[in-house]
């Protein structure tokens, strides 16, 4: 039984090793964030190595959201270096997203892990579709919307970005740009508010997550699974760079029409396990 359990540990530190390797590689191709790939990639292990609790899709969200933490605050600082933070959004964007964390944290924890697999897939099927958009060519706004409009939007943004356990870029950004923020602006102040809903709902799926552990792989806290953050905040940090200078070697435009396909069969891959247990 030692050895079945040791054995079963080190199968999950390889295969938590190559997902963190392409969660690195990918955020660094597309500039987007890890989570996408993580709380798929970590949920589809969790239940490959036959680990059995109703919360495996709870425990992957969370130990997606305290990697950001790290991973998000070293895009920050390298953002704020560059003078491209805007830090009066990040004050008027972020009190409603605070808001917006609390809320997701509070649906997840009456959510099963079947309906957060659903949510999770269909949102994802959107998330695909957005990254056909080009933002910078619509305008939904003249100027800055107003302080309640910047406060509804974090809101809906921390909520939805909790429950999806990402740092919230790939709605962020899109919606500074429609405020038509600069791009580079947009990207260093979603940078700065991915680490605001991390830190946030890091601490919240532990605190919901206490005392639930049963059936979940060695080393969790409440709903974060230490050793695969000790796993993949250094080998994502290591394939980034990696990523960022194939991106120059194809189309943008084409990665997205790829990575959107790819999100479709993820989210429906999702829909059909959890389909299957409902039926």
């Amino acid at each position: 039984m030692e050895d079945l359990t040791f054995m079963s540990g080190v199968i999950l530190l390889v295969l938590i090793l190559g997902l963190a390797g392409m969660a690195g590689f990918l955020a660094g191709l597309l500039g987007i964030g890890g989570g996408i790939v993580l709380v798929p990639g970590l949920y589809f292990i969790f239940t490959t190595l036959g680990y059995e609790s109703a919360y495996l899709m709870h425990l992957a969200v969370g130990t997606s959201l305290a990697t950001i933490i790290v991973t998000g605050f070293s895009s920050a600082r390298a953002h704020w270096r560059r003078e491209s933070v805007r830090f009066d959004l990040v004050q008027k964007i972020g009190i409603g997203m605070v808001i917006g964390v609390g809320l997701g944290t509070m649906i997840a924890a009456q959510a099963s892990g079947t309906t957060l697999q659903i949510l999770f897939a269909v949102i994802l099927m959107m998330f695909a579709g957005l990254m056909q958009v080009r933002p910078e060519k619509i305008s939904l706004f003249s100027g800055r919307p107003s302080d309640f409009v910047l406060g509804v939007a974090g809101t809906i943004i921390g909520a939805i970005s909790t429950l999806m356990g990402i740092g919230g870029a790939t709605l962020n950004v899109p919606f500074m740009s429609f405020c038509k923020v600069p791009i580079h602006k947009a990207v260093g102040t979603a940078s700065a508010l991915g680490v605001l809903i991390a830190i946030f709902g890091t601490a919240g799926f532990i605190l919901i997550g206490w005392g639930n552990n049963a059936g979940f792989p060695p080393l969790s806290l409440g709903f974060v699974n230490l050793a695969a953050f000790a796993v993949i905040v250094p080998v994502s940090a290591l394939t980034a760079p990696l990523g960022a200078a194939a991106a120059h070697r194809f189309s943008k435009e084409m990665l997205q029409r790829i990575f959107g396909l790819f999100m479709v069969f993820v989210a429906i891959k999702m829909l059909f396990e959890a389909l299957r247990v409902l039926l």
